[in-house]
């Protein structure tokens, strides 16, 4: 009787074992004095509006516009705004230009007018770069703009100007600050774009050390006076925190986060500001997002859903191929053209994301006149199909060959790149998640004409998934850019008459 009763509970240990084995159990969450203060999103007011922008423009532009990738005859494959590195110029020669920075041509309000008219809902602005010269007249450094031969403040130029035109502007600022003497530079390793400590050198002695407390004070410093002297702005995008003595001070950056934040309620902050105690960033280790939104898609848009992980995040883009500051030659790398950003834009969206395209004024403070052409075509574009990129997300349509769709309500927005030959145009819908319910198509809408659409009868694959075939007039068919169909979808019971019924057979 013992033996049986043994074999009994060896029986069901082994399969109580098992049945833990193959049942998927949730990663042990490892407790955080400085992870991510939230799970999941932020539902305030502040970042809805953030979620809702579509499309927004970044602004790169310092005393590195002056050289603009060359120097002495030679030019820099190397990014613009990293050009005192480029080794095409000493160090003592870069750090003079500011006393050539004049930009007599620059016109805050006819930026602003650029930006609205592209449909640009927020502007991300370069206050500081890794040089460390400021664009504002800062209190705590003498390399700022009051000390050029222009002397005015740039940033509150710009924040007026924008604000004006009902643009949001955020605030770029650069941890790494290559002109202050107590700042200190780690190293890193890169691994799938995000950044631990596994070969960082530390500091090596007490005089370096005081040296970074100082640095450390002198950036709390900044960022305070930013936001005292632009009260209006809405956030901050921070670069070079993947430095790998920042990424040290966990604790010291967490609490500035926070004292940020209660000075400027509703404040929002993108996850390239910290690291946790364990030096992971953008994603803590328990896999929450560090702050508000996620910054990792830079020059790279995610292709699914899955990739972003829920969260919400934006992409910056460049228009060359990696040129953020200022670059003379555009022959280097391959420039984008508006469509290209137009689809970037819309596939963001789809996505749940937001689409930044990047501009670098040239040392006279103008845009240059290939942007200018390339934001007025994008601002063309926006101005009548506006409608499925702002304010949207993701629609329960699949990825399909012609384009992308996002919905807004019971809205969908077919935004097609490519036509096709036959003109008519398949959509497939899916089933619902509803038992016995369907999607079916109950109007159709060219959003550049105003005009009905005919929608046929397209057939039905074993999944249960619907097929329409949309007709692509004459006047569409003649477009040479991507074009808007306004569809509504609706719910019906699989046996249930509605339009275009013989789909549902």
């Amino acid at each position: 009787m013992k033996k049986i009763h043994f074999f009994t509970l060896l029986f069901c240990m082994l399969f109580f074992l098992q049945s833990i084995a193959q049942s998927p159990e949730k990663k042990m969450r490892i407790p955080l004095k400085h992870g991510a203060h939230r799970v999941g999103k932020r539902t305030d007011a502040d970042m809805q509006r953030w979620r809702e922008y579509g499309l927004g423009q970044f602004i790169h532009w310092g005393v590195y516009a002056i050289p603009g990738g060359q120097w002495n005859g030679k030019t820099t494959h190397y990014a613009a705004e990293w050009f005192r590195t480029s080794g095409l110029i000493t160090k003592e020669e870069y750090d003079n230009l500011y006393k050539q920075f004049n930009p007599a041509k620059f016109d805050a309000k006819k930026w602003a007018k650029q930006a609205k008219q592209m449909g640009a809902k927020y502007m991300i602005f370069t206050t500081k770069h890794h040089d460390g010269f400021c664009m504002w007249p800062s209190k705590y450094t003498d390399y700022t703009i009051a000390n050029t031969p222009y002397k005015s403040d740039i940033v509150k130029e710009l924040v007026d100007a924008y604000t004006a035109e009902g643009i949001d502007v955020y605030l770029y600022f650069s941890i790494i600050d290559w002109s202050h003497p107590g700042y200190q530079a780690g190293t890193a390793i890169t691994n799938d774009d995000r950044l631990n400590w596994a070969g960082y050198t530390a500091i090596s002695n007490e005089k370096d050390k005081a040296g970074y407390e100082i640095f450390k004070e002198f950036t709390r410093n900044q960022l305070i006076e930013l936001l005292t002297n632009y009260p209006t702005v809405k956030g901050l995008w921070f670069d070079g925190s993947w430095d790998g003595v920042w990424m040290k001070e966990a604790a010291w950056v967490d609490a500035l986060g926070t004292e940020l934040r209660d000075m400027h309620p509703g404040l929002i902050i993108g996850s390239r500001f910290r690291a946790d105690e364990n030096g992971k960033r953008h994603e803590d280790t328990n896999g929450d997002l560090i702050d508000d939104y996620d910054q990792r898609f830079e020059r790279n848009l995610p292709n699914s859903l899955a990739e972003t992980k829920g969260f919400d995040w934006d992409c910056v883009m460049t228009i060359p191929e990696n040129q953020w500051g200022y670059h003379r030659d555009w022959s280097l790398t391959y420039v984008k053209t508006p469509y290209d950003l137009i689809e970037m834009t819309v596939k963001a969206n789809s996505l749940d994301g937001n689409f930044v395209i990047n501009f670098g004024p040239d040392g006279d403070g103008n845009i240059r006149q290939e942007e200018t052409d390339i934001a007025k075509s994008i601002g063309n574009w926006m101005s009548v199909n506006g409608d499925a990129v702002y304010g949207v997300q993701h629609s329960v349509l699949e990825k399909q060959d012609w384009g992308h769709s996002t919905a807004k309500g019971d809205i969908t927005y077919l935004t097609v790149f490519n036509k096709p030959m036959n003109n008519l145009l398949k959509i497939k819908v899916p089933r619902s998640k509803e038992k016995d319910m369907i999607y079916v198509i109950e109007s159709a809408m060219f959003k550049s004409t105003k005009k009905a659409a005919v929608v046929r009868d397209g057939g039905r694959d074993k999944s249960g998934s619907v097929y329409y075939d949309i007709v692509l007039p004459a006047d569409i068919q003649k477009l040479s850019e991507p074009f808007v169909i306004e569809i509504k979808l609706k719910q019906v019971n699989k046996g249930e008459k509605a339009a275009y019924q013989q789909a549902l057979t």
